[in-house]
């Protein structure tokens, strides 16, 4: 097969189209033959040298993919040759095959093609377990999304209003921010030009948000908690702003609210099955009635990763960047 290899930590440049050993699965996983794959921040950061894929697991970027079932490895039930799915991933869609555990495999939600499914699993995956299955918002109460026209966050805006919450998100542009409000956001803010505390006071009365879906790490720890209302709940899933902080525990202590932070790549296979599990349960049925959809940006064959990877990097998107198997 071809797939995208790393030539050295590096710039985009150093992604090269190449043949590769075909992937085997072992027990209780499958092949799957690659349709299209997406584009991650962690797969920049692969890329770089600074995330190296699990143990034992593909040396190719790419978290998430749609294709077709091409083998069953030993043990491997529930599933036959030939169906299309989708797939969250710890490595390996900049391929054209990759091997999947069982439980790490969702059909292809209802109204979605093959192609654009691609775009689901890791964002989906990632915004139930964190806003929903750790965090858990509740409707009524109001989810503010960092990064709010990101792959993460339009799938953040669209489930948190399918379930009754008032979103609020921050983005960089007016057009980016207006591409939110068309997802159903309801409090936008321009963080090049706007405080998104003094913003969130005003608009909430100075109740704070009772959830914060957050990519920046250290560089908002302070101001997210300053925004959070009492019993509020901080997930934290990025790191953009650097890893070390400071944390008033006063105010935490005051606000009764909570931290968390957490990765999805280097989890336990167990952990990866139930989260996706919760997901085909939750989302794949709003999918379906149209509640939800994935939002992508654009499609790209798969040999021109390196200029995925500059549009991601330049955060010139919306949604998701695909990369198409030729």
């Amino acid at each position: 097969m071809y797939a995208i290899k790393i030539s050295e930590p590096g710039g985009p440049e150093s992604l090269v189209w190449e043949e590769v050993p075909d992937p085997v699965p072992g027990p209780g996983e499958v092949l799957v033959d690659v349709v299209a794959g997406a584009v991650n921040r962690a797969d920049i950061l692969q890329r770089q040298g600074f995330y190296n894929p699990p143990p034992g697991t593909s040396p190719y970027p790419g978290l998430e993919c749609s294709g077709r079932i091409a083998a069953l490895g030993p043990g491997a039930s529930g599933w036959a040759v030939g169906d299309e799915v989708c797939a969250l991933l710890s490595g390996g869609s900049y391929a054209e095959k990759v091997v999947v555990p069982v439980g790490q495999l969702l059909p292809l939600p209802e109204g979605v093609d093959l192609v654009r499914a691609a775009a689901l699993p890791e964002v989906v995956c990632t915004v139930w377990s964190n806003v929903f299955m750790v965090a858990h918002l509740r409707p009524g109460e109001t989810l503010l999304v960092h990064g709010g026209s990101s792959g993460i966050g339009t799938m953040a805006i669209q489930l948190a209003k399918a379930v009754g919450a008032k979103v609020a998100v921050t983005a960089g542009t007016k057009e980016k921010l207006d591409r939110c409000a068309e997802l159903g956001a309801d409090i936008l803010i321009n963080y090049r030009e706007q405080d998104f505390v003094a913003e969130i006071e005003r608009a909430t009365g100075g109740a704070g948000v009772d959830v914060i879906l957050d990519n920046m790490g250290a560089k908002y720890l302070d101001r997210n908690v300053s925004s959070l209302a009492v019993n509020g709940r901080l997930a934290i899933i990025g790191l953009q702003g650097g890893t070390r902080g400071e944390l008033n525990l006063g105010m935490l202590l005051s606000k009764r609210a909570a931290v968390t932070a957490t990765t999805l790549r280097a989890r336990p296979l167990e952990e990866k099955a139930a989260i996706v599990a919760a997901v085909r349960e939750h989302v794949w049925p709003l999918i379906a009635a149209g509640h939800v959809r994935p939002v992508v940006d654009r499609e790209l064959p798969m040999p021109e990763a390196a200029e995925a990877h500059r549009v991601v990097e330049a955060s010139e998107h919306v949604g998701k960047v695909l990369l198409v198997v030729p």
